[in-house]
């Protein structure tokens, strides 16, 4: 079996844009993507699709790109990469939610080659909830292990500790949500081993649609107020701190010229920021601060 080779592999992920923008029409009802083609001057370019006052959603974008050329020296010495020009491809995907009570989610799955031979796979999946569930976390992590364990059994244990290290605002001591999974630098020992990471980033955009699609069908019919609305647009604050301070793929897209836009289409509709914040003692939103920690297995949590 021979591998795939990068053009072969930006085209299936280009599929799989088009399979998950299919099913998140299907589960919001209403809304519907529209496309924005776009050019990189220096080699390439992409797909960003923007999904903008839907039923559930309000406002959501997955992007496809695919870009190439000189690899910026800022990239070569982060990576500890010898120079030569670099092809990337991938499927990138935030979601936010008009409803506090449904999480946001976040997907990328990846792949970087270079010129003189060097290549990996990167990804992961997270959810950030607005208000902290068990349920849902335990659903979330459960669905994720079981796509894992088709792959490696030793993938979801390592992916985990690595989104909770990842995902973190070390400037807030806390994580972004319940974690996940993340890896990156994935690279076939093989062909067939090549191959058998790129079919767990598909299976991973697979699950996407599927574990999301459930909380908009289960969480959005959750009454809320302007308690809830609020702690909502606080929650988006940190989301944006993240991306903004923490992102590695925020900073790759931006130390490489990609398209501000698009890189920036993971920003919500709106967020703010509160002074000094204090939850209520036993309140909801206590809950969920308390429990933006890395290392809770949520498989097995007890409250």
């Amino acid at each position: 079996m021979s591998r795939k080779n990068k053009s072969e592999i930006a085209e299936i992920y280009q599929g799989m844009q088009d399979y998950i923008c299919s099913e998140l029409e299907k589960y919001d009802g209403k809304g519907k993507f529209r496309e924005d083609k776009w050019e990189r001057p220096e080699g390439g370019g992409g797909r960003t699709r923007i999904f903008e006052n839907g039923a559930i959603i309000e406002k959501g974008g997955v992007a496809f790109s695919a870009v190439h050329g000189p690899t910026p020296e800022k990239i070569l010495t982060k990576l500890g990469l010898e120079k030569a020009d670099f092809f990337a491809t991938g499927v990138s995907i935030v979601l936010h939610p008009h409803s506090p009570m449904v999480p946001i989610i976040h997907m990328n799955i990846r792949y970087f080659e270079m010129e003189n031979g060097v290549h990996w796979f990167g990804g992961g999946i997270d959810l950030t909830p607005h208000y902290i569930v068990p349920e849902d976390a335990r659903y979330f992590h459960q669905r994720v292990k079981e796509t894992c364990d088709k792959f490696d059994p030793e993938y979801y244990t390592k992916f985990k500790t690595w989104a909770d290290d990842y995902f973190f605002l070390k400037h807030r001591d806390e994580t972004r949500g319940v974690g996940g999974i993340f890896y990156d630098r994935l690279s076939g020992k093989n062909d067939a081993h090549f191959e058998d990471i790129l079919q767990f980033s598909l299976a991973i955009g697979r699950l996407f649609p599927a574990v999301y699609g459930y909380f908009m069908t289960k969480n959005s019919k959750i009454p809320f107020g302007a308690n809830e609305k609020a702690w909502q647009n606080l929650r988006r604050g940190r989301y944006v701190e993240f991306n903004l301070v923490w992102d590695a793929g925020t900073k790759f897209g931006l130390d490489t010229n990609g398209r501000t836009e698009s890189i920036l289409m993971s920003m919500p509709p709106q967020a703010e920021w509160t002074y000094m914040y204090q939850a209520e003692m036993g309140s909801q939103e206590e809950f969920t601060l308390s429990h933006l920690k890395k290392n809770i297995d949520w498989l097995n949590f007890q409250s």
